[in-house]
């Protein structure tokens, strides 16, 4: 059964284009180098400019713990922390 996962990211005003740009980073890492990720987008709030959701989807448990351990994760994820106003809001799903 499928595993998703949704990210909501609060961005700072006026970071927007640098958060997207280091987002695409990881986003094409993640789908050259992730072979259990089914898809990992970004979408940005219709009502908050500054709130980006992220929906993710993995294949199974050790798929998402592999995207959570893998070094571009952990170092693309932290060039965006500069540019984030707060800690993302995690959910996390089984397919139906």
């Amino acid at each position: 059964m499928a595993i998703g996962i949704i990210a909501r990211i609060p961005v700072q005003p006026g970071k927007n284009a640098e958060f997207e740009a280091v987002f695409a980073e990881l986003q094409a890492a993640v789908k050259a180098n992730e072979p259990g990720n089914n898809f990992y987008e970004l979408h940005k709030s219709s009502s908050d400019e500054n709130l980006y959701i992220v929906m993710e989807q993995y294949a199974d448990q050790a798929a998402v713990d592999a995207h959570g351990a893998s070094d571009h994760f952990k170092t693309i994820g932290a060039k965006m922390g500069p540019f984030m106003a707060g800690r993302p809001e995690i959910e996390r799903m089984q397919s139906v």
